[in-house]
């Protein structure tokens, strides 16, 4: 099972289980993926009217598709910004939200550490 798939269960079960944390994190990196996912802006912009797509669908664009080594490299660097924002906290009033992104880039990490199968690392 992929990375993606893997976060994709996971979300549900951390609902079911009212885990803020783990709900939190699971739906900003699966929106980090999807956005690593979409197109540029089309080159269409200050194009006359008259040359402008028309129709259902015509500017429509397929998005990008990520392998499962980009996908692990977005979610690694999701968990690690999490990490090192935790670390510049220093202060005691944000120990709470610093604990909080240690917690959500654990729960990246397990995810990260879970073999894949089909996978070699």
């Amino acid at each position: 099972m992929s990375l993606r798939e893997r976060m994709r269960q996971a979300l549900p079960e951390a609902m079911r289980a009212r885990d803020r944390v783990a709900v939190s994190v699971l739906r900003a990196t699966l929106g980090a993926l999807d956005n690593a996912e979409a197109v540029p802006v089309a080159e269409t912009r200050g194009m006359a009217l008259e040359q402008a797509p028309v129709g259902v669908g015509a500017t429509e664009v397929a998005r990008r598709e990520l392998d499962e080594d980009r996908i692990t490299e977005i979610v690694r660097a999701e968990a690690e910004e999490r990490l090192a924002t935790a670390a510049g906290l220093t202060e005691a009033t944000q120990q709470e939200h610093a604990g909080r992104l240690r917690a959500e880039a654990a729960v990246l990490q397990r995810l990260l550490d879970e073999p894949t199968s089909g996978r070699t690392r």
